[in-house]
């Protein structure tokens, strides 16, 4: 059945079981999209929270966190922070609970990726399917799976705050562009890129978004390991004058291999630096988190994945290397 979304606040709740009809709902134009979002975390949650302001949208959300799933359907999705609104969504713990899709937005840790997409491949065959997960390499997990693929670099953060509670911590513009061994077509990146800027996420549809992607790697991979290993945050790793040479070391490595790939950071390395010193002094990225938590890291896909392009490009990565080794040793010492 269609909710009726036109002309509703941001406290506008309405409660509803996991499950729907298969059969899509149309507006007015009988122009209608349905989104599932693929891991609900803090990113996933806000995400799908502001594409269910869309007119004409149906979201869905999927994660394994029953207690999460269960407040969104019985209370919507709150968003507090930087915004404040209540968002309807559906919400399932099963991937294969979910209706066919036109749009797939990944959203969960590096490690669950494979898992997360083929319990939902079903609902995804035909949808064009973007990853907002850090890291490099999961549009390639993702592309094993579904045939139109979309390449995502993001800014927000937030966290979530208690079960069917996301905090906005801060804003940001998200690029989206087609995945170039398995794409999806640009009119669908733009579509999905249209829809989030219309719910309050300005995105940018790009031919090619290599670019933003490298720039975020770049300063968590020269950042967030270090962080994990000292146990400082990021704005003490980056003033510490030894740890600070290791930063210059890792941004050169991974400047040198875009040069050989053709990739154009979208601003330089360093400018992120100097503004995590200057505005995330006290932060600690998500690898200290896992660290702390004694959690698997996302090492792989971070500094791995700069050190796996360095060897198919034949640029010599031995600081990122340094870094998978002393991180993976690390999680490997809680177990022994």
């Amino acid at each position: 059945m269609r909710r009726d979304r036109q002309g509703r606040t941001g406290s506008h709740v309405s409660r509803h079981p996991a499950s729907h009809p298969a059969s899509r709902p149309t507006d007015g134009d009988g122009d209608t999209v349905r989104i599932a979002v693929i891991g609900c975390g803090a990113i996933g949650s806000l995400y799908a929270a502001h594409l269910a302001r869309v007119p004409g949208t149906e979201v869905w959300v999927v994660d394994p966190w029953a207690e999460h799933m269960a407040a969104i359907r019985e209370h919507g999705l709150r968003v507090t922070g930087v915004a404040d609104f209540t968002a309807e969504v559906s919400a399932t713990t099963e991937g294969r609970d979910l209706p066919a899709c036109d749009f797939g937005i990944v959203a969960t840790k590096a490690l669950h990726t494979r898992a997360a997409v083929d319990g939902a491949r079903a609902a995804l065959a035909d949808a064009a399917v973007v990853s907002v997960q850090n890291g490099l390499g999961n549009e390639e997990v993702i592309a094993e799976a579904v045939p139109h693929v979309i390449r995502g670099s993001i800014v927000p953060a937030g966290a979530v705050a208690a079960p069917g509670v996301v905090r906005y911590d801060a804003p940001g513009d998200s690029w989206f562009g087609p995945f170039e061994p398995s794409p999806a077509p640009m009119c669908a990146v733009e579509r999905l890129a249209g829809l989030l800027t219309e719910g309050g996420l300005r995105t940018h549809a790009l031919a090619d978004a290599r670019g933003p992607q490298w720039t975020k790697v770049i300063f968590n991979a020269a950042t967030s390991p270090l962080a994990a290993l000292t146990g400082l945050p990021v704005g003490r790793v980056c003033t510490d004058e030894a740890l600070r040479r290791q930063v210059d070391g890792l941004i050169a490595e991974a400047l040198a291999v875009c040069t050989r790939a053709g990739i154009v950071p979208v601003r330089p390395p360093h400018e992120a630096v100097d503004e995590a010193i200057a505005e995330a002094y006290g932060h600690k990225p998500s690898m200290l988190q896992d660290v702390l938590a004694r959690r698997a890291t996302e090492i792989d896909v971070l500094n791995g994945g700069i050190a796996a392009e360095g060897r198919r490009t034949g640029v010599p990565t031995p600081l990122h290397d340094c870094m998978v080794a002393l991180v993976k040793g690390l999680e490997s010492s809680w177990s022994g």
